[in-house]
């Protein structure tokens, strides 16, 4: 009897053992899920700041070097159609998270966040010429007042 209690002692730890551990993973694959949501959601968010400001950026410099800038250019409005494009992917991406995302794997999570992140990395030099040429046209502008203001 006392070999039965042992042998039923040691099944019961090791089911307690095995339960244990599936809980513990089952748990750090939830934080894992629930950290891959948040990382893809807050990517979305700076996505779209980003595509924002450039639309932002690209509106104020055509309007500075537009004779009329009541009438848009056709540079402007293929700059504006591309962020157009970049803000109805984004769009997708979103509806994609909202959809999908409860049911996706974490390999597809861990894609589309490296989607996101290379979107990104395309717009910030982008981004960056775009801030540069906002300075410089500026400066022209401020350098061309005070040169019809010194007439």
């Amino acid at each position: 009897m006392n070999a039965y209690l042992t042998l039923g002692t040691a099944v019961l730890l090791a089911l307690l053992i095995a339960l244990v551990g599936t809980a513990l993973l089952l748990r750090r694959r939830q934080t894992l899920r629930g950290s891959s949501l948040k990382t893809l959601l807050d990517l979305a968010d700076r996505l779209e700041t980003d595509l924002k400001t450039c639309r932002s950026g690209l509106q104020q410099a055509h309007a500075v070097m537009s004779l009329n800038p009541d009438l848009p250019a056709a540079s402007e409005q293929d700059a504006q159609h591309a962020i157009d494009a970049g803000l109805r992917a984004l769009l997708q991406q979103r509806l994609w998270i909202r959809d999908r995302s409860p049911h996706a794997s974490q390999h597809e999570l861990d894609e589309a966040a490296a989607s996101m992140r290379s979107a990104r990395d395309r717009l910030q030099p982008l981004l960056k010429a775009l801030d540069q040429a906002q300075t410089d046209l500026n400066s022209a502008m401020r350098e061309h007042i005070r040169r019809e203001s010194d007439t």
